[in-house]
């Protein structure tokens, strides 16, 4: 019975010995892998340095022509907008014809310089597809969409 047990008991040592390596190698390589090499050396060039690099910020997107007017009232018919390095030219948009994906076309307006018109018929708007265009708030149709009521005398 005594040989019984030992030879019960045989198999599972032999299998404990084994886990008991595989664990051992286990920790070796998760040790070794966990110390990049590039950190040591960089911990040792700059003590007291804090942790990794911050991530460069990323540079805002600007707008399309499209893009800008699609936040507008009816895409924008009617409103100022412009180049966002012209100074004192805007367009007031006339016509808008739109490609299917939206972000694309082409746009008719008439040209304001310092808030007034310059031109009587609309013209093409060129670089509709650069990410430049803003829209200009202090435009007409605002002024115009929202009527000044004056106070009335009795």
């Amino acid at each position: 019975m005594a040989t019984g047990l030992l030879a019960r008991r045989a198999p599972s040592s032999i299998e404990n010995t084994s886990s008991l390596f595989k664990c051992a190698f286990g920790f070796i390589r998760n040790l070794s892998a966990a110390t990049p090499t590039n950190n040591s050396a960089a911990s040792a060039a700059a003590p007291g340095a804090g942790a990794e690099k911050p991530k460069p910020k990323r540079k805002k997107k600007k707008k399309n022509f499209f893009e800008v007017a699609q936040f507008l009232p009816n895409w924008g018919l009617g409103y100022h907008m412009a180049k966002t390095h012209w100074t004192g030219v805007s367009y007031e948009i006339t016509k808008i014809n739109l490609y299917k994906d939206g972000r694309h076309g082409k746009a008719w307006g008439i040209v304001h310089k310092d808030g007034l018109q310059a031109a009587d018929a609309p013209k093409k708007i060129s670089g509709v597809h650069k990410r430049c265009w803003r829209y200009i708030p202090n435009s007409k149709r605002i002024e115009e969409s929202a009527p000044k009521q004056e106070p009335q005398t009795a």
